[in-house]
């Protein structure tokens, strides 16, 4: 069954050499527009690109501000500041998620807590974080929400649409609503995916994107915060760049500011590569339905959207029976080039979190134990 399964992905992406799990694409105006980039001088973090690369995002996301960021971790670390969390809270999260999610939280000297996933969007379960709210949480005053069994103010909710899958957002929104815990939602994989015709990361106080070389569309390296809060997003672009204080030459600053803010040349290959976002869902998508249809035959199960959303499929995933079959599929295929991936190890189990506080995490469990991810480029 491997080698048949190796067969028909090497159909589809080529018949020798290694198939990656996902490479960009470059077949649209990114070698004009950085040559453009470059002939004016404006390389860093000034020039048109930088501007237009958020215009666009915007006007796709719907968002009302978007900042352009150096990668997404950055952008996500600068939203929970931007949200308020402070040291010692605690932020909501998921296990079942890359590592940046969670690295954020503690670059705010904050203290995560996972609540388990759903099987049928990859993310976290509505369920597990109501339960986990009903048995830890209190109001001890109007609009502030504490952890009753570590007497930590539980500052946030930071859900990821894990491979572009949107979470259960409506009630996961009306949870964090009724327990006054402000929502960010970790769109760093989901651009181009909907929630109830909604883009993902503009349902909360904020969202962040990311554009890393393996995502839908890339930067090289970038990201983006995302907001309808005026405040918020004046207060993004103002710290990523230094908090300086406008002046044709003098260097005033006049708070703790980040070199955050993305470089124009990036931006300029985010761009060209916005102009092809369309293009590239509608073949991602082809991409899943054959996925789904040829391994239906098989009788092995494939990650779907969830029902409501409309997913960018940024990574296609199988779900094999066991550990032991995900093991070994692993490594057949990773052996004849195919670079077939598990999903990440749960954050739970890394040093660094062992002991951090978690719900019964039987979903993530289950899926960490079975999902692989499959080679998902756009198909040429």
């Amino acid at each position: 069954m491997f080698d048949r399964i190796i067969g028909y992905i090497r159909a589809i992406f080529g018949e020798s050499g290694d198939i990656p799990l996902h490479e960009p694409r470059f077949q649209g105006n990114e070698r004009k527009y950085l040559e453009d980039c470059i002939d004016s001088t404006f390389v860093s973090s000034v020039g048109k690109y930088v501007d237009e690369f958020e215009r666009i995002i915007c006007e796709y996301t719907g968002s009302n501000f978007a900042v352009a960021c150096v990668n997404g971790t950055e952008a996500l670390n600068l939203g929970l500041k931007l949200a308020g969390v402070m040291p010692a809270d605690e932020v909501i999260t998921q296990p079942l998620t890359f590592i940046a999610t969670a690295n954020a939280i503690r670059y705010n000297n904050a203290f995560p807590v996972f609540v388990d996933v759903d099987r049928h969007t990859l993310g976290m379960s509505a369920d597990s974080l109501s339960e986990f709210l009903e048995c830890n949480a209190v109001h001890e005053k109007p609009g502030v929400c504490m952890n009753k069994s570590t007497g930590r103010r539980i500052a946030a909710c930071l859900p990821m649409h894990s491979f572009g899958h949107p979470v259960d957002l409506d009630r996961i929104a009306e949870i964090c609503r009724r327990w006054d815990i402000p929502l960010i939602e970790d769109a760093a994989e989901s651009l181009g995916s909907l929630y109830h015709q909604q883009h993902t990361g503009t349902f909360g106080l904020l969202g962040i994107l990311s554009f890393n070389g393996n995502k839908i569309i890339t930067t090289g390296g970038g990201g983006m915060i995302l907001t309808r809060n005026e405040e918020i997003g004046r207060n993004a672009k103002y710290l990523t760049t230094q908090a300086k204080v406008p002046h044709p030459w003098e260097f005033y600053h006049d708070r703790t500011g980040y070199n955050y803010r993305l470089p124009n040349i990036n931006a300029a290959l985010g761009v060209a590569q916005m102009e092809q976002l369309p293009m590239f869902l509608e073949k991602k998508r082809i991409l899943a339905q054959n996925y789904h249809d040829f391994f239906s035959e098989l009788g092995i199960e494939t990650i779907h959207e969830p029902p409501g959303s409309r997913s960018n499929y940024w990574l296609n995933a199988i779900l094999l029976k066991d550990r032991a079959e995900r093991d070994a599929f692993l490594e057949y295929t990773n052996g004849r080039g195919i670079k077939t991936r598990p999903a990440w190890t749960l954050m739970t189990k890394l040093p660094m979190f062992v002991n951090a506080r978690r719900t019964e995490l039987r979903n993530a469990e289950w899926i960490e134990d079975r999902l692989v991810n499959l080679p998902s480029s756009v198909i040429k």
